[in-house]
């Protein structure tokens, strides 16, 4: 039985990184159709603020907790989550899985020299992994056939890197014309594995403090921080209410 937990009306499946792999291993074993969102407290913000938004959450298979302010929140409000399940590492443990299991994978999203060097190391690291096919993430949303295209691949994984939250809207859209696979939104997983941008250090990491390495290396973040403290404000107030 899959057990969850509730913040600010999103559903987070509660589960450890490794554990969530096998998961998705298992569906994909099983011929499933799931899809996959991983929200930081950005996310969670933005699904208060867009009824259109939270509405799609809960479309999805999972949410997982990809951010320690998700994690702290849960812990404030007496209902807490193993850790952090963020996209990259999801995406990379697929990756070892579809690796040892000739998968095969598509990839949508990112410039398209992001794309082409992401899709060459993914090659040189994973040799066993069948890459059916890329698109990268600027074309048309009103006409284009790149659901037809993916369809006619049939691969096991779709790894969708459009920013949030055009790649969760893009799933939502046309995750009816598959029958199986996983549908998972990366965000900037392909610029990391491109080697285009620098993730932060293991020692930033195991101090969660992995936002504020991005926010040195990328100063133009600093609007998206500000969802933060408001994230952290509500939490407060609602644990203050809970008590």
């Amino acid at each position: 039985m899959t057990n969850y937990v509730n913040i600010l009306g999103i559903p987070f499946i509660h589960t450890d990184q490794p554990s969530f792999v096998t998961t998705l291993t298992d569906h994909i074993e099983a011929k499933d159709k799931v899809f996959v969102i991983t929200a930081n407290p950005e996310i969670v913000m933005k699904a208060q603020e867009d009824q259109d938004f939270m509405a799609l959450t809960h479309e999805a298979t999972y949410v997982t907790a990809d951010g320690i302010g998700v994690v702290k929140a849960a812990q404030l409000l007496n209902d807490p989550l193993p850790g952090r399940v963020t996209g990259y590492d999801t995406m990379v443990g697929l990756l070892e899985k579809a690796n040892e299991r000739s998968y095969k994978i598509f990839l949508l999203g990112a410039k398209a020299d992001t794309l082409n060097k992401a899709c060459e190391n993914i090659s040189k690291d994973y040799p066993n992994i069948q890459i059916v096919g890329s698109q990268d993430g600027y074309f048309n949303w009103e006409q284009n056939d790149i659901a037809e295209r993916i369809l006619a691949t049939a691969p096991d994984m779709v790894f969708v890197a459009l920013g949030v939250p055009r790649q969760e809207k893009w799933i939502s859209e046309n995750i009816d014309s598959f029958s199986s696979g996983v549908f998972m939104g990366v965000g900037g997983s392909f610029d990391v594995i491109a080697g285009t941008v620098e993730r932060a250090p293991e020692i930033w990491q195991k101090m969660n403090m992995e936002w504020f390495y991005r926010l040195m290396k990328q100063p133009s973040r600093w609007k998206r921080m500000l969802a933060l403290p408001k994230f952290a404000l509500v939490i407060m107030k609602k644990k203050v209410t809970k008590s």
